[in-house]
């Protein structure tokens, strides 16, 4: 496979949103796909506040944020609501969190491991927007982005934890928005296809070794796309700008997907 990955437009060459004076909290933000997108709304105008369970990654951003566990409910509570007093309230969520979690048949995996995808890929999510909801309530209203996957849309052999998560990421999320709408609250989930990063390919590396093939075998077979491509983190932080931005304002309840047309998962 000759090409990777297609450049696409960065955060600077997006639609002329401005964001000045809203205020944002987002999760799992000290590097990755979280970084790209705080990144991307700090720079046209909004009030940013993160967390992340790498304290050394909190400490270099450029935002101010805390370090916290989405795995444990009253670290994900503290987060929000540290934000909230920082910031001086809360426009918008961004539930940015998860975890690969085992790579395993299901009779080999550990209850503790498969426990911890759901804790942070899903659980967070309630408790974080729990927290924000009543923030974003006194706003007037706003917008929260779940971060789901292209595994919340197909099966997946041997990350079985980690796509039933993600499905309930799209449960969590459609009932939300129909919950949240009087209070002009939107709600929507992003799935992304393999966003190209360390991340994914530990994950193509662990699925090559379960299944005896080499990294770049694996890796032809996890590009089930059509446009056969990654996907870059600027390609994910400009949809969450995008529908927290005024161009956004009749998008809710929906589960969009950014993976180049993926049509299945090896």
């Amino acid at each position: 496979m000759s090409q990777k990955i297609i450049e696409m437009p960065g955060p600077s060459e997006t639609l002329p949103i401005d964001l000045t004076g809203q205020r944002v909290a987002i999760s799992a933000a000290g590097a990755g796909i979280g970084k790209t997108i705080a990144d991307c709304f700090a720079e046209r105008g909004a009030d940013v506040f993160i967390c992340d369970i790498d304290r050394a990654a909190v400490a270099d951003s450029s935002h101010p944020g805390v370090v916290a566990d989405m795995g444990e409910v009253r670290q994900a509570e503290d987060f929000v609501d540290t934000a909230i007093a920082t910031l001086g309230g809360l426009d918008a969520l961004i539930n940015n969190a998860g975890i690969a979690g085992p790579t395993a048949r299901i009779e080999d995996m550990s209850p503790a491991d498969i426990d911890r995808v759901f804790r942070v890929n899903l659980q967070s999510m309630f408790h974080c927007s729990r927290r924000a909801i009543p923030a974003i309530r006194r706003a007037g209203g706003g917008s929260i982005v779940n971060m789901s996957s292209m595994a919340g849309r197909f099966g997946f052999a041997k990350r079985s934890p980690y796509a039933a998560a993600k499905w309930g990421v799209i449960g969590l999320t459609k009932s939300m928005a129909i919950e949240l709408g009087p209070d002009r609250i939107r709600v929507n989930a992003i799935l992304p296809g393999a966003v190209e990063g360390e991340r994914v390919r530990s994950v193509i590396a662990a699925r090559a070794e379960a299944a005896g093939l080499s990294f770049e075998e694996q890796e032809d077979a996890f590009l089930a796309n059509s446009l056969k491509t990654y996907i870059s983190a600027d390609d994910i932080a400009n949809m969450t700008l995008y529908l927290c931005s005024r161009y956004g304002a009749t998008i809710s309840g929906q589960a969009l997907s950014i993976d180049g047309d993926q049509q299945y998962l090896p």
